[in-house]
């Protein structure tokens, strides 16, 4: 028996169902098939991972290691004496693969195309959103001890670390999918764990309209402002689908620019080749080295970029963005937690003051007025759908007052017996400022596109 502690403990998914005829073991008296199938799962995993060095078999080559678990799988089974069905010693292999070569019970929700979300509170409860709606799935890990190894696993393989001096961190999946990770002692009731996942295929502006996400009047109108080089802010919630957004806005810049984007978890997927991509990099050991956004912003100035795409604005580094929008970098774009586009400038203007005390009101507002032209609200709706609500333009200032209007919005109608929102896009019928701007870059709209023509949705 190999001495050496498993590297992760065995997971415990209730995702499939036991064998029929599977017959109570030594020791075990009569039980339901069910609770024979879990105890003799638990009991093959502990011995087989006992007896195995799972760190020096995921170095191993994949082909051999899988030799060498089938074969120690089956002395097991032998050992325990209890019959057990083709189908059930496969899944018992597969799981245990799982935990060798990938994330152990989450594998198979990975796996999933329709899962959106995984939300693991503690190791008992496993939640998933498909379609727009919550429900919890008979998934679970061991215990706290196997979640935190699967959590490690997932931090360590971008470069990041969560331990007792870090209990939170930010990380992302070979996928691109987002992470979110916190332990105790901030976790009260054990390690807490949120996959975000995006899709294999990222969404493209016409899937948008296909979705009816948002029109294509509101379509043609924001690629051409990207086009244009106008500065965009997109507002929302969370899960609103502001990243997937910004990728759509940003396949509208030309490949000749070169692009600068900025994260605190690299999520963004641009499709063009002059892109130079940039992460924000956490404390060390010793609670140094941390290198935050507002940091890669002002290094971002100095590497010729033609555009600056941040993930998303947080604190402090709103005011150097600005000044980048200002400053010869336009065309820029970034996203903000907000449930308005009049929240969102408001949120704005909270961070400069976090970096910047001494600002007035009056300055602040000012940059905010001259750097962002457009505002666009992306909001998930109570059916799960997201949609465009509102695209704005700011105009300038009116004393201390910055002023907006709305271009295009998205009217909430009622809803149906079956939970499904019923709405309507509409234009206002004004005719953007930025029109002007836009026909000095060759770029004429039709009349008729702000004439407050509706679509029913």
């Amino acid at each position: 028996m190999n001495p050496i502690a498993p590297a992760i403990p065995p997971p415990f998914s209730n995702a499939r169902p036991a064998a029929p005829g599977l017959q109570p073991g030594p020791g075990r008296g009569v039980q339901p098939p069910r609770q024979q199938y879990l105890e003799l799962r638990a009991n093959v995993h502990r011995k087989l991972l006992s007896r195995l060095n799972l760190e020096a078999l995921a170095q191993a080559d994949r082909s051999r290691a899988e030799s060498e678990i089938r074969t120690l799988l089956g002395e097991i089974l032998a050992e325990e004496g209890t019959p057990i069905s083709l189908a059930e010693r496969e899944t018992l292999f597969s799981e245990l693969l799982d935990d060798v070569f990938g994330l152990g019970p989450l594998e198979p929700l990975l796996r999933d195309p329709s899962i959106s979300d995984i939300l693991v509170n503690t190791h008992k409860n496993v939640f998933v959103e498909r379609g727009g709606t919550l429900e919890r799935v008979p998934t679970h890990f061991q215990d706290d001890r196997h979640l935190l190894r699967v959590i490690d696993r997932i931090v360590s393989g971008v470069g990041r670390r969560v331990d007792d001096s870090s209990p939170m961190v930010d990380a992302r999946l070979l996928d691109g999918s987002r992470v979110n990770a916190i332990i105790p002692p901030l976790a009260v009731d054990g390690p807490l764990l949120s996959i975000r996942r995006f899709p294999a295929e990222r969404l493209k502006a016409d899937d948008l309209v296909t979705l009816r996400a948002l029109t294509r009047p509101m379509l043609d109108f924001l690629s051409h402002c990207v086009r244009a080089r106008l500065n965009g802010l997109i507002s929302g919630g969370t899960g609103a689908g502001k990243t997937t957004l910004l990728n759509v806005l940003s396949s509208f810049i030309s490949e000749k620019e070169r692009i600068v984007t900025i994260e605190d978890a690299a999520e963004l997927q641009l499709h063009q080749e002059h892109v130079a991509r940039l992460e924000t990099r956490p404390p060390n050991v010793e609670g140094k080295g941390a290198i935050r956004q507002r940091q890669l912003v002002i290094n971002a100035l100095r590497m010729r970029p033609d555009r600056i795409v941040v993930g998303e604005v947080r604190g402090e580094e709103a005011l150097d963005m600005l000044q980048a929008m200002n400053t010869g970098h336009d065309g820029s774009l970034t996203t903000v937690h907000a449930n308005s586009p009049r929240d969102a400038l408001t949120r704005i203007e909270t961070m400069i003051a976090m970096g910047a005390t001494n600002l007035p009101e009056r300055a602040m507002r000012q940059q905010i007025s001259s750097a962002i032209q457009f505002v666009l609200q992306q909001t998930r709706l109570s059916d799960g759908s997201r949609k465009v609500t509102s695209i704005s333009e700011i105009t300038g200032m009116e004393g201390d007052v910055i002023t907006m209007q709305e271009i295009f919005v998205f009217d909430k109608m009622g809803v149906t017996q079956d939970g499904k929102v019923i709405g309507r896009f509409r234009a206002t019928g004004v005719r953007p400022k930025c029109c002007e701007r836009l026909k000095m870059a060759g770029i004429h709209l039709p009349a008729d596109m702000f004439e407050g023509v509706t679509e029913v949705r």
